[in-house]
């Protein structure tokens, strides 16, 4: 992914302290305990911004701005910010003069959720990076995207419904359209035969069929 030109500020904290540290003498990772916490090396603002994948944790100056230390970050977690074994609050970071010279301090905040937001912040940023970087392998690579499968599978059928009319041929053979049934003469029956001996006669007078 190339770089971009435009810097964008992803944190800013007013109240961040600054340590000397001890070196590591093992793997086991830092603690802050260690540190002389009452007696910070210096205090100011910190800021983080961002620069297409790289991230950079500024410490400037409160009043004026001016910048007292940078530290680079490609990747996190990573060796360039690391989280201390005993406390939320505090971190060691790897700070670039930018002529190659490097150094580890440790920072603080005194606020765990100005803590909690500086590593949010951090995560947020390497986050993106990796869908960025993940949507352009998939633009490279289009093929290898998942396929819409639209074959058969093994033994999978498929039903049709077809209308059947005159002239079409059902194996071989014309299959003629289903015929109307004659209606009867009179679906009501024969009014005119008699059931009885006076039921279809007239009575004198009275101009009435009698059913």
């Amino acid at each position: 992914m190339e770089e971009s030109g435009y810097e964008s500020v992803l944190c800013v904290k007013p109240d961040v302290h600054v340590y000397r540290i001890p070196p590591r003498a093992t793997n086991r990772g830092y603690r802050a305990a260690e540190w002389q916490l009452d007696q910070p090396s210096w205090s100011g603002r910190l800021r983080i911004t961002a620069k297409g994948q790289m991230a950079y944790i500024k410490l400037e100056d409160r009043t004026s701005g001016e910048l007292f230390a940078q530290a680079p970050v490609d990747q996190f977690p990573g060796t360039a910010v690391e989280s201390v074994t005993d406390s939320s609050r505090y971190f060691v970071i790897r700070i670039e003069d930018g002529n190659g010279r490097r150094a580890f301090i440790g920072i603080g905040f005194g606020d765990r959720g100005d803590a909690f937001d500086f590593n949010v912040a951090l995560q947020d940023h390497f986050k993106w990076v990796k869908q960025q970087c993940e949507f352009a392998k998939q633009a490279q690579n289009p093929d290898q995207g998942p396929k819409l499968d639209l074959g058969f599978k093994e033994g999978q059928t498929i039903k049709l419904n077809i209308a059947v009319g005159l002239g079409t041929s059902v194996g071989g053979a014309p299959v003629p359209w289903p015929q109307p049934k004659p209606a009867t003469a009179d679906i009501w029956g024969d009014f005119t035969k008699s059931t009885g001996s006076t039921s279809s006669q007239t009575q004198p007078g009275t101009g009435w069929v009698q059913f």
